[in-house]
C-alpha cells in the first residue's frame, strides 16, 4: 500500500490567492502509472497550505489536503471486484524556489496518512514545477 502514493502521479494544480507568500488552495487531478494502473483509475486531490516568504527567492511553508484515487473496476475486459478506493491525507513542509517572478519549482515532503482500511501510509513527497499566470492562480505538474 505505501507504493500507492507513487502512482498518483503527474498531478496538475490551479492554485489560488497570491502565489508566493500567503494562503494556498488548489485542487488536482492525476492518472497512476506503472503496476498501479490496474488498481486505480484516476486520482483527484484537494491541496491546503500556507507559504512565508524567506526572501525573493526562496518561500518555505506547510501543507495538507485529501488525496483521492478511485479503484479500476476494469481489468482485462473483465470487471474486477475486492479493490478498494484509496485516500491520504499528506502532512507536509513545502519549499519553493522562484528563479523567476513567474516560475518556480520546489518540493513538498512529509508523511501520507492512510485513511482506508488496511493502508498504514507512508512516506509522502512531491517534486512540482510551477508556472504563474496572474496574481491569483498557477499551474503545477508534478509527482507524487
Amino acid at each position: 500500500m505505501k507504493n500507492i502514493i507513487i502512482a498518483l502521479a503527474f498531478t496538475f494544480s490551479v492554485t489560488g490567492f497570491y502565489a508566493q507568500e500567503g494562503l494556498k488552495l488548489g485542487l488536482h487531478a492525476g492518472l497512476p502509472i506503472d503496476d498501479f494502473n490496474d488498481e486505480i483509475s484516476l486520482m483527484v486531490g484537494l491541496d491546503l497550505g500556507y507559504m512565508w516568504a524567506l526572501g525573493e527567492v526562496v518561500d518555505l511553508g506547510i501543507s495538507t489536503g485529501l488525496i483521492y484515487g478511485f479503484k479500476d473496476s476494469f481489468q482485462s475486459d473483465e470487471i474486477v471486484s475486492g479493490l478498494t478506493d484509496v485516500q491520504f491525507v499528506p502532512l507536509a513542509a513545502s519549499l519553493r524556489i522562484w528563479p523567476s517572478n513567474s516560475f518556480s519549482f520546489g518540493v513538498d515532503g512529509g508523511y501520507g496518512l492512510g485513511l482506508n482500511k488496511g493502508n498504514d501510509g507512508g512516506i509522502y513527497y512531491r517534486p512540482i514545477i510551477g508556472y504563474l499566470m496572474g496574481p491569483m492562480t498557477e499551474i503545477n505538474l508534478s509527482y507524487t
